[in-house]
């Protein structure tokens, strides 16, 4: 199993890496830089698309433009290059904090969760079609990676400080999550990040301080892991012409020790799997 740096960028927390099936680039974001980055596999150049406030999180919209999940709450639309549409300004509850990880939904609404403020835990929206949202998790201090089984029937979602990655019943016609279990937990100083789900049903979590990926059974148990040279891998997606590579960001907050020299920077894992297009958002639509 080959890991290999594709992007040599130190990222202070790179994150969010997902395949842009019509460009064929792979995005991803530094959240604390404000920054967005994006790497054509072909040739292995990459460049800065965008820098400002932060992104959080994004999604790839029905038209190909990017859906940017921001701080204070505000969502905004990027198509070629520039800020198009703003969909949410701001959510009056989250001017102090952002969002974090986010996940489009196989209806095209999106999951989108927010960082713990000083009076409050994290919580997990739904933003639905025409740009209103509702809380459908709460008390999460970090909410993390998202992913759907291959049903479409049930939700994984990651609640990273309880090192717990939790699994909902999903309803495709109205987008509400219930009947919350326990899918696997980790231990350690292992802290769950971002995840995919494969073609097979198999679910590759990133492990915070753990320097590696795990990849579950669609029953929880461990069925693999891919080791890396750096302590804090925080994300990952599958790309390419057939989702055979898995990209992986890491950061290189607090970084200290001997894995300082590639952390931050994206990767990408010959993983012997392969991955399935994410679901794009369709709000606006």
């Amino acid at each position: 199993m080959s890991v290999k740096v594709v992007a040599h960028v130190n990222n202070v927390l790179g994150e969010g890496p997902l395949w842009h099936w019509t460009e064929k680039r792979v995005y991803w974001t530094d959240i604390l830089q404000g920054r967005l980055y994006r790497l054509n596999p072909v040739g292995g150049q990459y460049e800065l698309v965008i820098e400002g406030r932060p992104v959080g999180g994004f999604t790839i919209q029905a038209d190909g433009s990017l859906l940017l999940f921001r701080d204070r709450g505000r969502v905004e639309v990027l198509r070629d290059g520039d800020i198009a549409e703003t969909i949410v300004e701001e959510i009056p509850q989250e001017t102090h904090t952002r969002f974090n990880d986010v996940i489009a939904a196989p209806c095209g609404r999106v999951f989108c969760g927010t960082m713990s403020a000083d009076d409050r835990p994290g919580r997990l929206y739904r933003l639905n079609h025409d740009g209103t949202y509702q809380i459908v998790i709460d008390g999460v201090e970090v909410p993390n990676g998202m992913g759907f089984t291959g049903d479409l029937k049930s939700m994984y979602f990651t609640d990273t400080m309880k090192r717990t990655i939790l699994i909902y019943d999903y309803d495709r016609d109205s987008g509400d999550l219930s009947n919350r279990r326990i899918f696997a937990r980790t231990g350690g100083l292992a802290l769950p990040d971002g995840l995919t789900v494969d073609a097979e049903g198999d679910v590759w979590s990133a492990m915070w301080e753990g320097g590696c990926v795990i990849r579950y059974a669609p029953d929880g148990g461990e069925k693999g892991r891919v080791n890396l040279p750096v302590n804090k891998p925080t994300s990952v997606a599958f790309g390419g012409a057939d989702f055979s590579h898995l990209y992986v960001t890491s950061a290189s907050l607090d970084e200290t020790g001997d894995k300082v020299e590639n952390a931050g920077d994206l990767f990408c894992v010959d993983a012997g799997a392969q991955g399935r297009r994410e679901f794009h958002s369709r709000i606006g639509f």
